[in-house]
């Protein structure tokens, strides 16, 4: 059912090249625990700490899916906003993000192809010590 009153995000001819959205996201256990109960996701080193404390990682980590639903969420809502729809995307992952983390998120709108209305939103994240923790580009059909 469409709501009344929703409005549709950018389109391709009104976004521009360097637009950016900063998020800023805290890793709550409750966003975990939702995650692992709708994936039924049962890998220990998610949310078991006995067991994250004897791998390399020391502690529990987030799973990159949250991460990417975060990302998504923000295109979806913002940049292009409503109406736009993921058509691929590269992302890598290059250090963990720990429970109760911060993380800032930038999306930055990177190359616009007015001719085949795709928008590539270069992506980004830092964790609370600016180390890098993801970074990709999504491609984007905004609504039309």
């Amino acid at each position: 059912m469409i709501q009344k009153g929703i409005k549709l995000g950018k389109k391709v001819d009104e976004l521009s090249t360097g637009e950016r959205l900063h998020l800023i996201e805290k890793i709550e256990d409750k966003d975990l625990l939702l995650y692992l109960g709708l994936t039924n996701d049962s890998n220990p080193l998610y949310i078991q700490h006995d067991y994250a404390a004897e791998t390399p990682y020391k502690k529990p980590i987030v799973p990159v899916i949250m991460l990417n639903g975060i990302i998504t969420s923000a295109i979806s809502k913002h940049i292009p906003g409503p109406g736009s729809r993921i058509i691929e995307q590269s992302l890598m992952y290059t250090e963990p993000v720990y429970h109760y983390e911060t993380i800032n998120i930038v999306l930055e709108v990177q190359h616009i192809n007015i001719s085949q209305n795709i928008v590539d939103i270069h992506v980004y994240a830092t964790n609370e010590e600016e180390q890098s923790v993801l970074e990709g580009i999504i491609k984007v059909m905004p609504p039309v």
